[in-house]
């Protein structure tokens, strides 16, 4: 089989021409199948990056359409909800409330208007926001209902343009009520997560029940999985929870940041793949292309088959010879293309630089044998042809 390669190579290079029309139908193939699949992975990181790696174990719920039915019931997420959901729902670590107000936050002659989150200690660690400098609130702060403040990066820019915002004094109006605040904690911008680390505008939600609205419910509910694989179930389990509490479907949405990602990936996946198999046709034609020159070849070289079978070669070393010639065509080709798939690629990260190069190694690998086995299944019945050949009939 060794002098079978051997002897492939040497007639690619007596029939360079053909050869290389034999070639490009599979390096075209391969060559789209890794630039497809390199892309998809590519997009399918740089959802995954602008998204971030924080708050993937988080699932939001908050109020939906409620829609009008006879045992409807109005729900309201407070201290009840929490502990029957803790009851009802399996692979919860924790409940968190939030609500929200609009602010407008001064400093001297600069202001910022935004939207405040009141939320409760710890939350924003949970949440994955770093703090730059300063520090979060306490439970001591909530408890008292101590008017402090955290703020995003570009918030903090805008306020304090020289920096050292922390221990700074603000005033914050909401609803043509001026509140002071005390600035602690500035965050570090970064991508992605749940909650905005640029501009938002974080206080205890002990002062917002206090200050803003007495005993209030909780607008948002945010449930802490105990790991992030279990956030799907969660959600489904949520959902049906509140329905069977409501009496009515729709009466929550849920959004975890990690089902979504799941299935925007499925969906790249499918994408990816469904243009693969388009892509893969040119191999099909490209396989076709070599049965032809490969019947071509056995037409041509049938005295040398002749002289071979007269010395007392095999049938099967004849369809081997064959054989392996045409693997090698597909070999080569899915080696070439693989080089230019990779190439282009590149070559598009370049032209688009937030795209991050990414290749897909199994597709790859897939693609790959994927030609070799085009090349032996379309190389098989010019090789059979050329065995069955009576060595009289060709010789003559």
């Amino acid at each position: 089989m060794f002098e079978d390669f051997i002897d492939a190579f040497r007639n690619f290079s007596r029939a360079k021409t053909r050869t290389f029309l034999s070639l490009l139908g599979v390096i075209i193939g391969v060559a789209s199948v890794i630039i497809i699949t390199s892309l998809g992975e590519s997009s399918t990181r740089k959802i995954r990056d602008e998204f971030g790696s924080t708050g993937l174990d988080l699932v939001s719920i908050s109020s939906g359409f409620m829609r009008r039915s006879r045992n409807a019931v109005q729900l309201s997420f407070d201290e009840q909800f929490r502990s029957d959901l803790f009851g009802a729902v399996k692979n919860i670590r924790k409940v968190w409330f939030k609500n929200s107000a609009s602010f407008t936050v001064s400093y001297g002659e600069t202001s910022v208007s935004s939207s405040a989150t009141a939320v409760e200690p710890g939350y924003l660690d949970v949440c994955g926001l770093s703090l730059d400098y300063g520090s979060y609130f306490t439970v001591t702060d909530d408890v008292f209902g101590a008017q402090k403040m955290v703020i995003g990066s570009e918030v903090a820019s805008a306020l304090f343009p020289d920096g050292d915002a922390v221990g700074k004094g603000v005033v914050a109006v909401s609803g043509d009520v001026p509140f002071s605040f005390r600035v602690v904690g500035v965050l570090k911008e970064q991508a992605g997560g749940m909650e905005s680390s640029t501009t938002g505008i974080y206080v205890p939600r002990g002062f917002y029940s206090k200050k803003i609205k007495p005993n209030p419910a909780a607008e948002t509910v945010v449930v802490q999985a105990e790991d992030k694989k279990f956030c799907s179930s969660i959600a489904e389990d949520v959902e049906s929870f509140c329905t069977d509490r409501s009496g009515t479907e729709g009466s929550v949405y849920v959004f975890s940041m990690q089902s979504m990602i799941d299935q925007m990936s499925s969906v790249m996946g499918a994408l990816s793949l469904m243009l693969s198999g388009i892509a893969a046709i040119s191999l099909l034609v490209g396989g076709i292309g070599i049965m032809n020159i490969m019947i071509v070849t056995v037409t041509e070289r049938r005295q040398e088959i002749g002289i071979r079978k007269a010395l007392g070669a095999s049938p099967l070393a004849i369809c081997r010879q064959f054989l392996v010639e045409s693997a090698c065509i597909t070999l080569l080709g899915g080696i070439l293309g693989i080089a230019i798939g990779i190439a282009i690629s590149l070559a598009i990260e370049y032209v688009v630089p937030d795209l991050q190069f990414a290749i897909d190694f199994p597709a790859c690998a897939v693609s790959f044998a994927f030609s070799v086995l085009v090349g032996v299944f379309f190389g098989l019945s010019p090789a059979r042809r050329a065995s069955k050949l009576d060595p009289v009939d060709a010789l003559a």
